[in-house]
């Protein structure tokens, strides 16, 4: 039932259980308590929301993807992990951010005009890696703002310092555009949309530390 409500199979399943052990230990390491359990919780659900919007139509364009492996969950989740190991909190904020954007702008995205290809700034279909469209990008702002608002209601910051909401989604615009940037690499055969997930995430937590 669970594997089936946030569309992971066993492995995955596995693998998520086992970076919600690491949360835990570390949320509470930090005094944070169940807070990066939580965020990373509210990732998954808006992920599972926005995978299933428009769901016909997506299976008619042929990128409509139902279960995620092994390979989804470590590639979005090793870089939080790594900014926790290492004390980088506001990295691990930004990059949680930076995945969630894009996996709206890539959820969402598709529904908005052809995307603009970043290699050569020409229109392409719609599913092509290193492409953006304005629908797509505002998407992924709104992916990450949603972060924003999870973080800071788990937190209390919000109240003395609601301008940290906008800090987290221009963090999670950022994370997005790295994996777009990543995916001019992918559609010439190098990497692949994990290698992207995680230079994304990346992207995220550089600048989580840098802003927030």
């Amino acid at each position: 039932m669970l594997k089936k409500a946030l569309l992971l199979d066993e492995k995955a399943l596995v693998a998520t259980i086992i970076t919600g052990l690491a949360l835990i230990y570390y949320g509470y390491l930090h005094g944070l308590g169940l807070n990066y359990l939580l965020v990373t919780l509210a990732f998954l659900v808006f992920s599972v929301i926005v995978t299933k919007i428009g769901k016909e139509e997506k299976k008619a364009m042929g990128l409509y993807e139902h279960m995620r492996g092994f390979e989804n969950v470590v590639a979005n989740g090793i870089v939080p992990i790594i900014c926790l190991v290492l004390g980088y909190k506001n990295g691990f904020v930004g990059s949680i951010a930076g995945i969630t954007a894009d996996k709206f702008a890539s959820e969402l995205g598709v529904f908005g005009e052809d995307p603009v290809y970043l290699g050569s700034f020409k229109r392409v279909k719609k599913g092509t890696n290193g492409a953006v469209s304005l629908y797509g990008l505002i998407m992924s702002f709104l992916g990450g703002l949603l972060i924003g608002f999870v973080w800071v209601f788990l937190t209390g910051q919000g109240a003395y310092d609601p301008k940290l909401i906008l800090i987290i989604g221009i963090t999670g615009f950022f994370g997005s555009m790295g994996d777009s940037l990543a995916g001019i690499l992918e559609e010439k055969g190098i990497g692949n949309k994990y290698t992207s997930n995680i230079i994304g995430a990346i992207f995220g937590a550089v600048f989580g530390e840098l802003l927030m």
